[in-house]
């Protein structure tokens, strides 16, 4: 009777099992093709473009010489065809018009491998026209009101990177940008509720367009729309407290001012202790000048008016203590 050994038949057994999947394994390699070589590298020079409309750029696309077969570049304009023997080649492109010009450039390796590097372009237009509304069409504005601002920036692109910038003195009151997916020129409009207040009377009020490659790319000056001077309607205000308390000077005369700001201009009109009411005359002026023989001690009462309202303000006057 023949003896198996055992442990011959388990390790063949296991060979053969380790065969199998080496052979599959081989297999599915072969059937996912060849992989991406680790040179399918290619440096562009510069490595993006910004170019204005109508504008030229050139752009160099390199690869390492050993291991490059051929290059070319495929481009919607300056295209160039595969050219054997050469790791190095220029796009050149005369005068941009497609907005959305995607330049490629395609290399091959000996290895068979074809590579490629897309060049990022930003073709731009700045806009034509930057144009503000007129904030009140119907005449002066008046505090406190809402007005609607607007400013129409004409043929622009590409508006993503369009930023509005609303001016009124020395200062920016609001700041707009937009999400906008057409890379072509299109018009845009930058509107915002403002409440008007007596403070912007004669105020320069304008708007400016700018569009920001920050933090690459080059730096365009604004463009900027008429200004219009805001005229503000508002009723007077005092440049101090609307009460005060003073004491009769000795032996010098005495200015209670009552001076307001407004628009229109405030009228004035003063009411007086009974004793000296009829004795000062003049008394539709914003100061009021008491010779020494007429300071009374008493309210004065000074009321500043225009057509937006009225305000009051009162000066206590009392006596000085004595100085003994």
């Amino acid at each position: 009777m023949d003896v198996v050994d055992s442990r011959n038949s388990a390790t063949g057994w296991y060979t053969g099992e380790i065969m199998k999947w080496l052979f599959i394994l081989s297999g599915l390699i072969a059937c996912a093709g060849k992989p991406v070589s680790a040179n399918c590298e290619a440096e562009l020079s510069p490595p993006q473009v910004v170019v204005k409309y109508r504008d030229t750029f050139s752009v160099n696309c390199s690869s390492s010489p050993e291991l490059t077969e051929g290059m070319g570049w495929e481009s919607s304009q300056g295209g160039i065809a595969l050219t054997d023997g050469i790791s190095f080649l220029t796009l050149e492109t005369d005068s941009v018009t497609d907005w959305k010009i995607a330049p490629l450039c395609f290399f091959n390796l000996h290895n068979g491998t074809q590579c490629s590097e897309k060049l990022p372009v930003t073709v731009y237009k700045i806009p034509e026209s930057v144009y503000m509304h007129d904030p009140s069409p119907l005449g002066p504005m008046v505090e406190g009101t809402v007005y609607q601002l607007r400013c129409d920036i004409a043929n622009v692109a590409p508006a993503k990177i369009l930023s509005v910038y609303w001016h009124k003195g020395n200062e920016i009151i609001n700041t707009q940008t937009f999400n906008e997916s057409s890379l072509s020129p299109v018009n845009k409009s930058s509107t915002f509720d403002w409440i008007a207040q007596g403070d912007d009377n004669g105020t320069q009020i304008w708007c400016e367009a700018k569009l920001n490659f920050w933090p690459t790319g080059p730096k365009l000056p604004m463009m900027q729309s008429e200004s219009h001077e805001l005229i503000v309607l508002y009723p007077p205000k005092f440049h101090t407290h609307s009460n005060e308390t003073q004491e009769v000077p000795a032996g010098i005369e005495m200015i209670l001012n009552c001076t307001a700001k407004g628009n229109p201009m405030a009228v004035y009109s003063w009411k007086l202790p009974e004793a000296i009411q009829e004795k000062i005359k003049n008394r539709n002026r914003n100061q009021l000048i008491l010779p020494r023989y007429l300071q009374f001690p008493g309210t004065y009462t000074c009321t500043a008016s225009n057509e937006g309202g009225s305000k009051t303000k009162y000066f206590t006057l009392i006596q000085a203590p004595s100085s003994h």
